[in-house]
């Protein structure tokens, strides 16, 4: 977790995922000692004090430096906790980091009751008795304890109760394991738009939770779902004992086969062995007996067949509790039939964060380019429609060019649209069946905005049966319904590919446009 990128120089400096704070006397070498094992054994860097530091009377500068330089802290307050002003020293600069820097807190309440540090009764009140015996001529630094003790223990947090100690520090680590994935900042100052997508995708992760897990990440081409799962892959690596990004499923399965793709997956998951096999269902049961006492964080990217999930994925038991599987598609109907956990949608860039994304791509930063430019970055923005790869590739290519090359540019996109996002989505229209192809032409050429009972009605007498095939496409992320559900709608981009695909068609094929033609219009008409 430590090793995450971060989006400022002062988020880039933190050393440690957790400050552990305890009384060395009560739990050093037992409740906190396995504590301490447990969050470094699930990838936690932890900062636990040497007992050396211990030997003098004021708390040691390395502590406070620690405390700084971790994302939270963890404090273990048990019978004795407030007796060592060692320990109240740590505490107050730990609110100190809250109050000023958002640090997290996370207390553990072991044999004690928050009552009493709340209202500093019982051994609690004896500790600060002597503090102040002690420290007469410093009321300020006691009153600076009590008020961080009062507020620590106003926090919510875990307590051991009756609990078996194993069992409970076991949900105590993952509690903080999903906190953390859900608490740190993100990444990179050009993924724009990406902190909410993250925030949202975690929601239905649920990282602390113990079970097997599949989730979707579904959407039009160029959206950034890829990237939104490589994102997400690197800051929850250190939480699972096996690791594996499979990329470009869809184009590798094409080229090399699926034995490639689970041989793929067996080498990232278990490096240091070698897998020899040649057909699936080898690969099937080597995968389901190998994997399924590891707790693995799996990515299977650009996913476009179910035969896919079932020579990858399998079933859930093939993975050990607490395991994550990611997959990004283009079509949600393919995810719901294989009974995945939960499917996130991201949508297109808001306004704002478009031309944040483009600014960055065609001046090499987010703010409001010069005036001469901005119009004409006004009119690339619109029509990219909120599409992160049109915003970069149109961005990039824009990239240091003058004025001249920016209205050249911007008036044969009116009449070219660029190769690389065209290619890019016709992916999806590729896949389809030829009725389905032509309803998406259709809709593309003529349907777009109309309500969705009319296009289906119109279509219908084309023999295209458009209730399944509109159905098809909305799945497939290249249409949706709109406005309570009664318009169908289509990506500008998208409809731009259609009428392209349309226009090659008409000098290919112009007879059987042409029937098609006249076929709408005797029934539109």
């Amino acid at each position: 977790m430590s090793l995450l990128p971060s989006t400022s120089s002062s988020i880039s400096t933190k050393k440690y995922d957790v400050f552990l704070s305890f009384r060395g006397e009560d739990t050093r070498k037992s409740f906190t000692d396995h504590l301490y094992g447990a969050l470094n054994r699930n990838g936690i860097v932890t900062f636990r004090d040497d007992p050396k530091l211990e030997a003098g009377e004021e708390i040691a500068p390395e502590l406070l430096k620690a405390i700084q330089q971790s994302w939270c802290s963890v404090i273990v307050f048990s019978e004795t906790y407030a007796h060592s002003g060692w320990c109240l020293e740590e505490l107050a600069e730990i609110v100190k980091q809250k109050n000023d820097k958002a640090h997290k807190i996370f207390p553990i309440f072991y044999h004690v009751d928050p009552s009493d540090l709340r209202k500093q009764k019982g051994k609690v009140e004896e500790a600060f008795a002597k503090h102040e015996e002690r420290c007469k001529e410093d009321k300020d630094k006691i009153q600076k304890w009590r008020n961080a003790l009062t507020e620590v223990a106003n926090i919510s947090g875990w307590h051991l109760n009756n609990r078996h100690e194993a069992e409970f520090i076991g949900d105590v680590v993952k509690k903080i394991s999903a906190k953390l994935c859900q608490t740190y900042p993100v990444v990179h100052d050009e993924l724009v738009g990406i902190s909410l997508r993250l925030e949202e995708l975690y929601s239905k992760i649920n990282i602390g939770e113990d079970d097997v897990r599949i989730i979707g990440i579904c959407g039009m081409g160029g959206l950034g779902k890829t990237t939104l799962a490589s994102v997400a892959y690197t800051q929850m690596l250190p939480h699972f004992e096996g690791k594996c990004f499979l990329a470009d499923i869809r184009e590798v399965s094409n080229k090399h086969g699926l034995v490639s793709l689970q041989k793929q997956l067996l080498s990232q998951l278990l490096p240091d062995e070698c897998f020899n096999f040649f057909n699936v269902h080898e690969g099937n049961a080597i995968i389901s007996h190998r994997l399924s006492s590891k707790k693995v964080l799996v990515v299977l990217d650009d996913v476009d067949s179910v035969q896919h999930l079932k020579c990858l994925v399998g079933r859930r038991d093939w993975f050990n509790i607490g395991s994550r599987i990611i997959v990004t598609t283009r079509n949600e109907h393919l995810l719901r039939s294989y009974r995945i956990n939960d499917v996130y949608k991201p949508t297109t860039l808001n306004p704002n964060d478009a031309c944040r994304l483009f600014n960055l791509k065609a001046f090499d930063s987010d703010t409001v380019p010069k005036d001469d430019f901005i119009e004409l970055s006004k009119q690339v923005v619109h029509y990219a429609g909120g599409l992160p790869l049109a915003l970069e590739v149109l961005g990039s290519f824009l990239y240091g060019r003058d004025l001249a090359h920016w209205r050249s540019a911007i008036e044969r996109l009116k009449q070219d649209s660029n190769k690389e996002i065209l290619d890019t989505l016709r992916i999806s229209f590729d896949g389809l069946e030829e009725k389905e192809k032509n309803i998406f032409l259709d809709i593309a050429c003529f349907f777009n905005m109309e309500k969705k009972d009319f296009v289906t009605e119109v279509l219908d007498g084309c023999d295209f049966f458009p209730c399944i095939g509109i159905d098809v496409l909305i799945k497939k992320s290249l249409v949706k319904i709109v406005d309570d559900n009664q318009y169908l709608w289509m990506h500008a981009l998208l409809q731009e590919m259609g009428r392209k695909i349309v226009e090659e068609k008409c000098v290919n094929e112009p007879g059987n446009v042409a029937d098609c033609g006249r076929k709408r219009m005797s029934i539109m008409f």
